[in-house]
Order: structure tokens, then C-alpha cells, then sequence
């Protein structure tokens, strides 16, 4: 069963594959890339920041699935998360912008070299049900990366939007019912039915 952690497991999945691949070059430090927003970095040199999340319609069926002999429960919802990732140079003022184009150069190989999420980076209930994360760089207008970042006065950094789809949240609504076990059919109704 995939549970509503289900977002947050599939954010720690897409870090941990970052870790792995990006450590120790171009970044140094596993923990310097983590979920935050990219206005509160602090330490961090690579933020992912959930921004949006949307129920993905397409091919998902829908209705309810039999859980028990007399229970149904509604069908889980599918959902497409897109992160946006950062790149956070720490690096002298002269150099700062060549190390923030290594590490977004270095995530965007990454990203693209592994289209599907390593089930070794799943964890909680997106292990347990074996969920198929797919990884999608998204063409995204400068303009909507831009609205991201005008919430505050913080200057834009070089950024791009990753999206995951392939998560699913189980529902927690289930029906009763009550399985026909005896049926009467009186032959005096038959044979007046088939005289008419």
C-alpha cells in the first residue's frame, strides 16, 4: 500500500540518487544536497523544492477493488510531483557562477542517465508496493521559474524543474457489501411470463 508519505518518499529517493551520483565532485558533501526551498539554503550547494503536485488522469483507473470478501476500497490516486532543483555555489564571488553550471550540469546528466528511480533508493511504502518512479526533465518557461522565485527578494539562481510521476497515495475509503446467498424464482411467475 502506498501511503500519503508517499511524497516525501519519493522526494528522499530522488536526493539519495543525487547523493550517490554528485559526491564527492562536484559537491563534497552528501548532506549539502537535501529537500528545502531554495530561499532557506542555508549549507545546502543543490536544493529540490516540491512546488507542485497534480493528480495524473491519464490511464488510471478508477471505481473500487475488492480488499476482503466483503470489502471494496477505492482505487489509488496517481500523481505527477515536479521538484525545483538549485544549484547554491559557495565558492568566491569570481568563481561562484562556474560551480553553480557544474553542479546543475552535473544533476541534469544524472537525471537524464536514469530515467527510472533505482528501486534501492525507495524506501517506506514505495518499497513495499515496488513502485516505478519515472524521472522527467521539464521544459520550463523562464517566466514560470521566475514566478517561483519572486515570492521573495532573494535573487534568481540557475535552476531547472525535474518532474516524478508514478506515485500513488492508496485511498482510505471502503464500501460494504453483502453477498446474494439465496435466490427464489417462482415457476407459477415463469410460466405466466412465457404465455403473454
Amino acid at each position: 500500500m502506498a501511503d500519503y508519505t508517499a511524497l516525501v518518499e519519493a522526494g528522499n529517493a530522488l536526493v539519495e540518487m543525487l547523493r550517490d551520483n554528485l559526491t564527492p565532485e562536484p559537491i563534497a558533501n552528501r548532506e549539502l544536497i537535501s529537500l528545502c526551498s531554495p530561499h532557506e539554503s542555508e549549507n545546502n550547494q543543490l536544493t529540490l523544492y516540491l512546488y507542485q503536485v497534480e493528480e495524473d488522469t491519464q490511464g488510471g483507473q478508477s471505481g473500487y477493488y475488492r480488499v476482503s470478501e466483503n470489502v471494496e476500497r477505492l482505487r489509488p490516486t496517481q500523481y505527477n510531483i515536479r521538484f525545483l532543483v538549485t544549484a547554491h555555489s559557495k565558492a568566491p564571488a569570481q568563481l561562484k557562477e562556474a560551480d553553480q553550471y557544474r553542479m546543475i550540469g552535473a544533476a541534469l546528466q544524472v537525471l537524464k542517465d536514469h530515467p527510472v528511480i533505482d528501486s534501492q533508493y525507495l524506501g517506506g511504502s514505495l518499497a513495499e508496493q515496488n513502485a516505478t518512479i519515472r524521472v522527467v526533465l521539464e521544459k520550463t518557461p523562464q517566466d514560470q521559474l521566475l514566478k517561483i522565485w519572486n515570492n521573495t527578494s532573494t535573487a534568481y539562481k540557475l535552476s531547472f524543474v525535474v518532474l516524478l510521476s508514478g506515485i500513488e497515495i492508496d485511498s482510505r475509503k471502503e464500501r460494504r457489501f453483502t453477498r446474494v446467498t439465496d435466490v427464489s424464482i417462482s415457476t407459477e411467475q415463469m410460466q405466466r411470463g412465457g404465455g403473454a
